[in-house]
């Protein structure tokens, strides 16, 4: 099941059977879901073989790929070449009895064609006109009007295509499948006596102890506990260059250790890695329809038929009404059978598509489905977060003031404590800078976040405040000397952290985030690509420009809650230009749902970016943004020109028929080169 023959075949043999729903499925993979009752799976694959194909039920949590069918031997094929093209040769030969090209010719048909007829005749017995149907009337056709030698050379040159398109296909399938082969199938396992063995992977369970030896592949996600080395991580997130890991660095499954030993404790079973979640990913998006895809799909279920009714015409009318030789019309008929097969328009699509996912995969760019692919070449916005994404979300505190007569060192105390109890970097910053000097931290109780504006507890039996201007403002605390002082630091670029406690502010902490390079490198290229660019934050917005300035941001918005910038986000939407937005897959999760594509930072080994995200950004590169913009600009480019391609070569024939020009072998080849050259077409994706 490779086809979308085969899929409409399935889709109305199941279509109308009791107790099946959902159908969902997935050619590339050859893979197909169904959700039915539970009396309802033998029905169902009893149904799917009385077509002709054989259901195997894959195992939950077992290995989900078809194994492939062993190879037909090739001497077959070969012996109806040859036999076809002596019949080809015996009818131009004078004097050779018609009984030698004939019996020629259907030992061809018997030797090569058997599979198609028997493929054509379920199809005819279920109401189906797939291209096998088509071939098959085509050349039992010929047959009936004597051309032998054409019909049998017609099924040969079918069979031999088959043959070429399903390896060309293969390879789309292994650039996806070669994904699997990344983690190694056995990891060396520290056992209870201390002792270490070598394990299949699937048998290594939670909190394991797993040793790495240079140059192997890491074959579970896991957390270093002793050992250092540098790892090659460019399966997993792209990055070309290794990275140094040491004692506490998280390791992924499918990476490889380049130089030094280490051992590593499991935080994933192999079914639950980052890499099988990327496949898992993947593999998903091969089986949803993009746009296009759909499109085809649907022209291609009235294009046939349609082309059907017209041979069908073709091959009575004219001899009824204007006297044209039966012979003629019927066999300018049959020409146009061959020609009504719509294989290279339909499989055009998913070939271009799911070679520009995997690309993508290789890349780091996990992609959720075809329709994102190709919604991306429209991108004409792109919103960023600020903190963790255009700068490393890692600021440092660089001043205080002092704003009372409070010691330094209990204020920064003070703070610190509060910080210690929030994920915000900015808080962890000031908690850094606290124990970096030394600063013992005291214990919080009552802690509260106050969202969008910091947090409270209490300290020492006393109720302190630590956030930003927006919070002093609600306190009623905002005193003009202190609005200068916020304006003065804000002005250079850093966020300003206000403690407060009932009555004053205590003092300013100025936290400042360095930018990534590779962010003005994006965005730069992006701007090549005429997208422009905004950035949202919550910090200031004297921070929000300066950043944006010392990046190349178009445009900057700061002092911004969730809800604003998901406000933001739908105001920008301008169909049918598309609006991106780019964050860490959590914090800004209403944001990224709005866009059109929600683009999610640094994503390996985070279950909730890989599941939330429309893309998934593996590493913290914002490079890989116009890098998708680029692959999804030439995934449409081949889609189009395939598109083109399979539906003008069919036009030029269609008008050769019916001039009478056409032959069945101009048909074939018309057909079936028409699909290798779209599928070659996608295949192009794949280069380096």
């Amino acid at each position: 099941m490779d086809c979308p023959t085969e899929e409409r075949l399935i889709r109305n043999k199941l279509g109308g059977m009791p107790g099946i729903g959902e159908l969902d499925f997935n050619l590339m993979k050859r893979t197909l879901t169904v959700t039915h009752a539970p009396d309802a799976l033998e029905p169902a694959i009893t149904a799917i073989r009385s077509l002709g194909m054989e259901a195997v039920l894959l195992q939950k949590g077992g290995n989900t790929e078809i194994a492939e069918h062993d190879k037909a031997p090739w001497w077959p094929l070969a012996l109806s070449g040859i036999a076809a093209t002596l019949a080809e040769v015996m009818h131009w030969i004078d004097g050779v009895p018609p009984a030698f090209e004939i019996i020629l010719a259907l030992l061809a048909v018997l030797i090569g064609g058997l599979p198609t007829y028997k493929k054509g005749w379920i199809a005819l017995k279920n109401r189906n006109l797939n291209m096998n149907a088509l071939m098959s009337i085509a050349v039992t056709g010929a047959f009936l009007i004597g051309q032998w030698p054409e019909g049998a050379m017609v099924m040969f040159l079918f069979a031999l295509a088959e043959v070429i398109e399903a390896k060309s296909l293969d390879r789309a399938r292994q650039a996806v499948r070669g994904l699997m082969a990344l983690a190694p199938e056995k990891a060396t396992v520290c056992q209870p006596d201390g002792s270490w063995i070598e394990v299949s992977a699937t048998e290594v369970s939670l909190d394991a102890l797993v040793r790495v030896r240079p140059g192997e592949r890491i074959a579970l996600d896991g957390i270093i506990v002793s050992g250092s080395s540098a790892v090659n991580q460019a399966p997993i997130t792209g990055e070309s260059l290794p990275v140094e890991k040491v004692e506490g660095d998280q390791v992924f499954a499918g990476t490889i250790n380049e130089s030094g030993s280490f051992e590593y404790k499991v935080t994933a079973t192999a079914t639950n890695s980052t890499l099988a979640r990327i496949i898992h990913a993947v593999e998903a998006a091969q089986g949803s329809r993009a746009p296009t895809q759909r499109f085809v799909d649907q022209f291609a279920r009235v294009y046939t038929p349609v082309v059907f009714l017209i041979a069908i015409g073709m091959a009575v009318i004219p001899p009824l009404a204007f006297g044209i030789p039966w012979f003629e019309a019927i066999y300018r008929a049959l020409v146009l059978l061959v020609i009504a097969c719509p294989c290279a328009l339909v499989i055009s699509t998913p070939v271009t598509i799911v070679s520009g996912l995997a690309t993508a995969a290789h890349h780091g760019i996990l992609v959720k489905g075809g329709a994102y692919l190709e919604a991306a070449r429209q991108l004409a916005v792109i919103a960023f977060d600020k903190t963790g994404t255009l700068t490393h979300g890692k600021p440092e505190q660089t001043d205080f003031v002092n704003n009372s007569k409070i010691d330094k060192s209990r204020i920064s105390a003070i703070a610190a404590s509060l910080g210690a109890r929030s994920d915000h970097p900015v808080s962890r910053a000031i908690t850094r800078a606290a124990e970096t000097d030394g600063i013992s931290l005291s214990e919080v109780q009552d802690f509260a976040a106050i969202p969008g504006c910091g947090i409270r507890g209490q300290v020492d039996g006393l109720t302190y405040q630590l956030g930003n201007r927006r919070l002093a403002a609600a306190t009623q605390l905002n005193a003009p000397e202190l609005e200068t002082q916020i304006d003065a630091l804000e002005g250079q670029g850093k966020t300003v952290v206000l403690l407060m406690d009932n009555q004053s502010v205590l003092g300013l902490f100025a936290v400042a985030d360095t930018v990534r390079d590779a962010s003005r490198i994006a965005i730069a290229e992006l701007h090549a690509l005429n997208i422009r660019t905004i950035m949202l934050t919550g910090d200031n917005p004297h921070t929000a420009r300066a950043i944006a300035a010392q990046v190349g941001i178009d445009e900057a918005r700061g002092n911004l809650l969730p809800e604003d910038k998901l406000a933001v986000i739908s105001s920008l939407a301008s169909p049918p230009a598309k609006v991106g937005m780019v964050g860490d897959g959590i914090n800004d999760a209403p944001a990224l749902a709005q866009a059109d594509i929600g683009f999610a930072m640094g994503a390996a080994g985070t279950d909730t970016a890989i599941e939330t995200a429309d893309v998934a950004l593996m590493d913290d590169d914002l490079r890989k943004l116009p890098l998708f913009v680029r692959i999804a600009r030439k995934t449409a480019v081949i889609l189009w020109q395939n598109i083109a391609l399979a539906l003008s070569i069919k036009a030029v024939f269609i008008v050769l028929t019916f001039t009478g020009n056409a032959t069945m072998w101009m048909a074939v080849f018309a057909d079936m080169g028409a699909s290798l050259l779209v599928v070659f077409n996608g295949l192009r994706l794949l280069r380096k």
